[in-house]
C-alpha cells in the first residue's frame, strides 16, 4: 500500500498538482476545465446518432436518492435488480441485458469504475450519490468511443464540484440511518483556478438489519495554464463495511413477513482509493487534445459462514426455515488495481465544402485482481487457521484504438462513421502451484455507422447499426474445463426520433441486439461460462412537459418482447427461453410541483415480471445451495419527497419511500432478496 500511495504522490508531483487540488467544471474557451462527458458539449450532444439520457442536478435533488439505484431508474431502458436498499453493490441490467451480467461500461468523469473489465467482478463497486450531480447514459454507435464492455452503451457519473463557500447537510431516517455531508470549495478572483473537496459519512442499522458504515471523500481542483492549457486532478477515498450476504430468505418465512437478517454474521468489507489526472490542450480553435490518466486501487473482503454440510438448514424458535451455520468461516477476498490513459484529439476542418469533426483516440490499461480464499474459526472470524484455499493473480493488459469523422452535409443532416479495435492478453498466475503463468490473447474489431436528420423544429430522426464487444474474463478463457469462450459480441441496431423545444422534451427508440455468442450472466471467472446466440427486440420511449401552473410531468416507458435465448443451453437455458432478470415492462413517472419556495414530487416505478433463471423455472426453488430461480413477480413503487427553501442558506427535505408499503421481491440469489418496507427521512441543507 505503501508503493501505490507513492505512486499517486509521485504522479501528482509530475504533474504540479497538489492532494488537496482537482478539476473544475468552468467552461474555458471550448472546453470544460475538468469534466470529461461521453456526450460532449451541450451544442455537439445532437448530433450523436444514438439514444441519450441526462439526469441533471435538479432531478437528483427531486428523488432524493440513498444511492445511484433511484437515479438510474429515471433512465429509460434499466432495470434494476435491488439486494439493499443503500446499493453497496450494484445490478443493472440494460435494454434487456440481464440484471448484473455488466455489459455497460461504467465510468465517473469518464475514467472506468467497475473493479475488474478483464479480470472479474464489475458490479462490486458502487460510486456514492452524495458527490454526482449529473449522470450521463448513452447508447448506439457513438458508445464505440469507449470500451470495452460497451454492448448495453456508457454510463458516465459526473461529479459536483462544489462551489464557494461551505455547504453542510444531514439527514436521518428509518432503520436508524444518519448522514452527514460537508462540501467546501474556493477559487481564485479571475474562476481560472478552483479548489473542493465533498466528505460523507453514513451509518444505518438497515433494512432487515443489514447496517453499513461508510466513508466517501472526494477531493478535486483545476487550474488554467496560460491560455490553450488545462489541468485538473481528482483524488478519491472510500470505505464501507456492510452486514450483507449471498443469502436471502426461504419462501414461507417471506411470505410470512419475516424481516430478519439471514446471514448476521456475514460481512462485505470494501475500500478503495483512485487518482486522475485531466489535461487540455486548446491547440488552435479547430484542434484539440484531450488526456486522462487514471489510477485505482481496491480492496473486497466478503466475509460468509459457512453452511453446514450435514444439516444445511434449521427451523428457528417462529418455525420457519433458516440457514444453519457451522463454526467455519471463508474469507472470498479480492484486491483490484488499474492504470490507464486515454488520450483522444478532436479535429474540425471542412473539406469539399462539407464540414467534418474527425476524432482519434488511444486507450492503453493494465489491471490486475489478486483472488484469496481463506478459511477461519467463529472465534477469530478474520484469521486464518489453515494454508489458503485460492491464491492466484489474474491480469490484464489491453490497448483500443479509435478513429471517427462526422460528416455534416447540411444543417440538417449528419453522417457518423467510427472503427475501434481492443486488442488484450489476459493472464492468470496460480500462486499455490508455482505453475507458469497462462496467457490468452485476442482483438477485435468493431465498425459502426449512424446518422441524424432534422425534419423539423422538434422532430430529430437518428439511427445507427454497430458491432459492440464485452471481453471475456479470464477464468473463461484460462484454466475452463471446456473449450474456452470466445469474446461477447452481438450487432447493434436502433432508430429513433427525438425533440424539445424548453418545455417539451421526448427520445423514442427502438433497438434490436443480435448476440453471435451471448455470456450466461454470473460468470466473474471462477465457473465455466455458458454462451450461445440470443436475441432483444425492444422500444424504449421517455417525454418530459412543463406546465405554467407549476406542475410538470416526466417519465419513461421500455417494451421488449423478444429477450431470449438462440438454443438450448443444457443444465442452464433452453431455446426460446426468456433471458433471466429482463423484465418485458418497465415504466417511471414524476409528478412534480413547484410553488415559489416550495417543491414536492411524486414518483412511481413500475417493474415487470423476470425469471430467475435461464431454465424460466416459475415456482421458487429452494435449493440449499447454488443459486435460486422462480418467476418473480411484478411490483410497483411510489415516493414523496418535498423541498422547502426557508431563506437562500437554508434548505429542508424530506422523503417517503415505498409510501403505500408495497411488499415485493426485488431479486433471487440463494434465498429472496426483500424490496425494502416503507422508510421515512428528513433532512436539512445549510451554506456558510
Amino acid at each position: 500500500m505503501n508503493r501505490r500511495i507513492g505512486i499517486v504522490l509521485l504522479m501528482m508531483a509530475t504533474m504540479g498538482v497538489y492532494p488537496s487540488v482537482w478539476a473544475e467544471e468552468t467552461e474555458v474557451g471550448a472546453i470544460q476545465l475538468g469534466t470529461v462527458t461521453v456526450l460532449g458539449k451541450p451544442q455537439d450532444a445532437g448530433f450523436l446518432p444514438g439514444a441519450i439520457s441526462v439526469v441533471n442536478e435538479d432531478v437528483i435533488d427531486q428523488i432524493q436518492p440513498r444511492s445511484t439505484e433511484e437515479v438510474l431508474r429515471r433512465v429509460p431502458g434499466i432495470y434494476v435488480k435491488g439486494e439493499e436498499e443503500n446499493a453497496v453493490v450494484i445490478n443493472v441490467g440494460v435494454r434487456g441485458l440481464p440484471a448484473g451480467d455488466y455489459k455497460t461500461l461504467v465510468l465517473e468523469d469518464g475514467v472506468p469504475i467497475q473493479p475488474g473489465i478483464f479480470v472479474g467482478n464489475s458490479r462490486y463497486f458502487n460510486p456514492r450519490i452524495q458527490r454526482m450531480s449529473d449522470v450521463e447514459v448513452l447508447r448506439g454507435a457513438a458508445s464505440l468511443r469507449y470500451g470495452p464492455n460497451t454492448i448495453g452503451g456508457v454510463i458516465n457519473y459526473i461529479t459536483k464540484t462544489p462551489d464557494d463557500g461551505v455547504t453542510a447537510s444531514g439527514r436521518v431516517g428509518s432503520w436508524n440511518t444518519r448522514e452527514a455531508t460537508v462540501e467546501a470549495g474556493t477559487s481564485t478572483a479571475d474562476g481560472m483556478t478552483r479548489i473542493g473537496g465533498i466528505v460523507t459519512r453514513a451509518r444505518s442499522d438497515g433494512f432487515m438489519d443489514k447496517g453499513y458504515d461508510m466513508t466517501d471523500v472526494m477531493v478535486k481542483g483545476g487550474t488554467a495554464i496560460g491560455e490553450n492549457h488545462y489541468l485538473g486532478a481528482k483524488f478519491l477515498y472510500h470505505e464501507t463495511d456492510a452486514n450483507i450476504s449471498y443469502r436471502g430468505l426461504f419462501p414461507e418465512a417471506y411470505r410470512a413477513g419475516q424481516r430478519f437478517n439471514p446471514a448476521p454474521d456475514d460481512w462485505f468489507l470494501t475500500e478503495r482509493m483512485a487518482f486522475d489526472l485531466t489535461h487540455e490542450w486548446q491547440i488552435n480553435p479547430d484542434v484539440s487534445l484531450q488526456t486522462l490518466a487514471y489510477w485505482s486501487y481496491m480492496n473486497r473482503d466478503y466475509w460468509r459462514f459457512q453452511l453446514d454440510d450435514d444439516n444445511p438448514t434449521t427451523t428457528n424458535a417462529d418455525g420457519f426455515r433458516i440457514w444453519n451455520y457451522s463454526d467455519e468461516v471463508q474469507g472470498n477476498n479480492r484486491s483490484f488495481e488499474r492504470f490507464g490513459v486515454d488520450s483522444r484529439m478532436t479535429i474540425r476542418h471542412t473539406t469539399l465544402d462539407i464540414n467534418h469533426e474527425t476524432e482519434l483516440g488511444v486507450r492503453v490499461m493494465t489491471e490486475e485482481m489478486l483472488d484469496e480464499t481463506l478459511r477461519a474459526d467463529r472465534a477469530t472470524p478474520r484469521q486464518p487457521n489453515q494454508p489458503l484455499l485460492r491464491n492466484r493473480v489474474d491480469s490484464a493488459d489491453s490497448l483500443a484504438l479509435f478513429a471517427q469523422n462526422r460528416f455534416d452535409f447540411t444543417e440538417a443532416f449528419s453522417l457518423t462513421a467510427g472503427l475501434r479495435m481492443e486488442t488484450y492478453e489476459q493472464k492468470r498466475k496460480d500462486r499455490r502451484s508455482g505453475d507458469p503463468r497462462e496467457t490468452f490473447s485476442n482483438t477485435e474489431i468493431m465498425p459502426g455507422v449512424g446518422a441524424t436528420y432534422r425534419f423539423a423544429p422538434l422532430a430529430q430522426i437518428f439511427g445507427s447499426v454497430y458491432r459492440a464487444f464485452a471481453p471475456p474474463l479470464v477464468g473463461s478463457v484460462i484454466g475452463a474445463d471446456d473449450a474456452p469462450t470466445k469474446a461477447e459480441t452481438s450487432v447493434n441496431v436502433e432508430l429513433g426520433v427525438r425533440g424539445s423545444d424548453g418545455r417539451i422534451t421526448y427520445e423514442v427508440t427502438a433497438f434490436q441486439m443480435d448476440f453471435s455468442n451471448q455470456v450466461d450472466p454470473g460468470v466473474s471467472g471462477i465457473r465455466n461460462p455458458n454462451e450461445g446466440s440470443a436475441l432483444i427486440q425492444g422500444m424504449e420511449a421517455s417525454a418530459g412537459y412543463a406546465f405554467d401552473n407549476g406542475f410538470s410531468i416526466d417519465g419513461n416507458v421500455t417494451w421488449i418482447p423478444t429477450a431470449e435465448f438462440g438454443e438450448d443451453r443444457p443444465g442452464d437455458a433452453m431455446e426460446g427461453n426468456r433471458l433471466p432478470y429482463s423484465p418485458e415492462w418497465m415504466a417511471n413517472v414524476s409528478l412534480g410541483y413547484q410553488y415559489r419556495r416550495l417543491q414536492t414530487a411524486l414518483l412511481l416505478n413500475y417493474t415487470g415480471e423476470v425469471y430467475g433463471d435461464g431454465m424460466n423455472v416459475r415456482d421458487l426453488t429452494t435449493e440449499e445451495t447454488g443459486t435460486w430461480g422462480g418467476l418473480v413477480s411484478s411490483y410497483y413503487t411510489i415516493d414523496l419527497t418535498g423541498r422547502f427553501e426557508v431563506n437562500p442558506n437554508l434548505t429542508l427535505f424530506g422523503a417517503v419511500k415505498n409510501l403505500t408499503d408495497e411488499t415485493y421481491i426485488a431479486g433471487l440469489r440463494q434465498g429472496i432478496y426483500v424490496g425494502p418496507e416503507r422508510s421515512f427521512e428528513i433532512g436539512a441543507s445549510y451554506t456558510f
